[in-house]
């Protein structure tokens, strides 16, 4: 894995980090903020009433700079900052505490992902035929 950036640090103490406790924060938050793709794991901290305590959401408005490209490139599941956005919300942090609302949205994902493969698949089909189809018209 190339070198990572470390990631901006909160609050105004004379706590330096090192350089491996940086290379641990970074895997930590990079792996926290890939959970945040899973419906059902928001859920799970919904109920818990993780979204209710206001050092946690300051947490979650704290991992926002994982959407600058520097730090997103890292995240093998792009949606988590989608989700990350979503959870700014009161209303949304307080929906996901709902089975039925993290089942929606779980299903809407996986539809989501089905309809991506199989359009991704077609076009790879129509760009592979296109492209046989142009070698076989170049004049010799």
């Amino acid at each position: 894995m190339a070198q990572a950036r470390v990631p901006p640090q909160t609050g105004s103490n004379s706590f330096s980090e090192t350089e491996e406790q940086s290379k641990v924060r970074f895997q930590t938050e990079l792996e926290f903020v890939q959970c945040l793709a899973n419906p059902n794991y928001l859920n799970f901290l919904a109920q818990r009433g993780y979204f209710k305590d206001t050092n946690f959401v300051n947490y979650l408005k704290y991992l926002q700079y994982w959407k600058e490209p520097t730090y997103a490139k890292y995240l093998k599941y792009p949606q988590a900052l989608h989700f990350l956005e979503l959870l700014q919300y009161e209303q949304f942090r307080k929906e996901l505490a709902n089975q039925q609302c993290a089942k929606f949205i779980d299903d809407q994902q996986l539809l989501h992902w089905q309809h991506y493969q199989r359009k991704r698949v077609q076009l790879l089909a129509a760009e592979a035929e296109h492209g046989q189809e142009m070698t076989e018209t170049k004049p010799a």
